[in-house]
């Protein structure tokens, strides 16, 4: 699942685009100014920023110039009124990965949002196996000792993240952080609630171990 942050002064709009990246499981937060942007930034990690140039309080050029200069793997997309050549030659020489002019069409811009997000991570294997289980991240399909297993889209991404540790422990927090976005709080005991229902369907013997005091794992 992408951790995407977007970042628009008109509500509406960057509204839209968030719930639009939603439905296509990602997980996606807000920004409506440059400065809140930055405070995002500094406490969650993105694969990708949809930033616009003409932020208020701080601009969009300069929230890119910082990212860039911070050395996060996190990819930018510039997204923007500003549609001469020059203006977009700009853009990409402060370090913008694409860039994208208003107006445009949602599935372009779901689209580079997801090829940016290929590029802002290692590849992931194919396919993730570990104690009987299969993950396929591209079909979607999870099997146990070769039986399907149905599991929904926070159960599933809670999966991958603890088939990708390949038996380390995952924390609870850094669940939280891939799996869902900032609005979900860390005392809810959604995590624990997930896990439950993965053990669940996963059947027995029961394949995913607690950690007291520390997180989760596959051994």
């Amino acid at each position: 699942m992408l951790r995407v942050l977007v970042v628009e002064d008109e509500r509406l709009l960057a509204d839209t685009i968030a719930e639009g990246l939603r439905r296509q499981a990602m997980a996606v937060d807000v920004a409506y100014d440059g400065n809140a942007a930055l405070e995002r930034l500094t406490v969650n990690d993105y694969d990708v920023v949809v930033l616009d140039r003409d932020l208020p309080i701080v601009s969009g050029d300069e929230v890119c110039t910082t990212l860039v200069d911070s050395g996060l793997d996190t990819r930018i997309l510039m997204l923007t009124a500003a549609t001469s050549v020059p203006q977009r030659v700009a853009g990409l020489g402060l370090g913008a990965d694409d860039y994208l002019t208003k107006p445009f069409a949602f599935a372009e811009l779901a689209a580079r949002v997801q090829a940016l997000g290929r590029r802002a991570r290692p590849a992931a294997p194919p396919v993730l196996q570990r104690a009987g289980i299969r993950l396929d991240p591209h079909r979607r399909t999870v099997t146990r000792d070769g039986h399907p297993v149905g599991l929904s889209r926070k159960e599933f991404a809670v999966l991958a993240e603890l088939l990708r540790a390949e038996g380390g422990v995952v924390s609870a927090e850094q669940l939280l952080e891939k799996a869902w976005d900032e609005h979900a709080d860390p005392f809810t005991g959604v995590v624990r609630f997930t896990i439950m229902m993965v053990r669940r369907k996963l059947g027995d013997p029961p394949v995913i171990e607690t950690v007291p005091g520390t997180g989760y794992r596959i051994p």
